[in-house]
């Protein structure tokens, strides 16, 4: 039923008034992604297949585990498995912070499973007050579009997420869709740590559904100075992006959006 492409073919019974038929829906494909560091079992994700290996390293950094990814040697598939991936770094470094032993199921929902608190998130995400970047709102509102036409995923399912980071002059960089908001996130940060483009000064992370904690923590951890949401953001989101230098905004719609932190990085006319 699934393939390689992120979309699975699925029977299904369509009731239209009075009437039923037979019919084939594509949905998205969901399952889960077992990550091991040095062999050993680290966590277990559920995620749409593709891009595995840019979700490990997005994982690797954003959870504070790879604090230096230069000390990671390798990221592979086990063998025939798509489903598992091994991570593999330098002996003894001290770049890999080697989390106590735990076992945590990531859902598609949740971003922060595994934490002990939210302050431990805080504390390590560098601050990004210095960061002299700026955006015309002209070339926010055009962001979306530009995200949609890179979701060839969507468009068969209408049924996930994705992230989208731009320079400042709009133009895109990395798409990439999941079934997990956090999941499509953590992609494009993998994609940047495997090109060795970190930390990402200089750009703007657009995310299609809302912008909670764990969006503003990825981000900020990766050093991107402006999150955009095309719906809207939470309390603690607000919270974190005002103390970390981050610019916040949110319900990007049309030309019209709603800044709650950083306003001094989007210009007007």
């Amino acid at each position: 039923m699934a393939s390689d492409s992120g979309i699975a073919s699925v029977d299904a019974v369509a009731l239209r008034g009075g009437a039923e038929s037979a019919r084939s829906d594509s949905l998205v494909v969901e399952e889960p992604l077992e990550i091991r560091l040095d062999g050993a079992p680290l966590a277990v994700t559920m995620r749409t297949p593709g891009h595995d290996l840019e979700l490990t390293a997005g994982f690797l950094v954003t959870e504070g585990i790879a604090r230096d990814f230069g000390a990671v040697t390798s990221i592979a598939h086990c063998d025939a498995e798509r489903n598992t991936v091994d991570v593999r770094t330098e002996p003894g470094a001290a770049g890999i912070a080697r989390p106590e032993p735990r076992a945590f199921v990531a859902s598609s929902a949740c971003g922060l499973c595994g934490k002990a608190t939210i302050e431990s998130v805080r504390a390590r995400a560098p601050a990004l007050h210095q960061d002299a970047t700026r955006v015309a709102a002209r070339v926010l509102y055009t962001l979306p579009e530009k995200l949609r036409a890179a979701q060839p995923v969507f468009r068969a399912t209408g049924a996930l997420h994705a992230a989208g980071l731009f320079a400042a002059d709009g133009s895109l960089l990395c798409a990439r869709e999941d079934v997990g908001r956090h999941n499509a996130v953590d992609k494009v940060v993998g994609w940047a740590a495997l090109d060795r483009k970190l930390p990402l000064a200089g750009t703007v992370l657009l995310v299609s559904g809302r912008i909670g904690f764990e969006i503003a923590q990825k981000a900020l951890v990766a050093g991107i100075p402006i999150v955009a949401a095309i719906s809207g953001p939470s309390s603690l989101a607000v919270e974190l992006a005002r103390e970390g230098g981050m610019t916040l905004a949110a319900f990007l719609r049309g030309e019209s959006l709603s800044v709650y932190a950083g306003r001094e990085r989007i210009e007007l006319p």
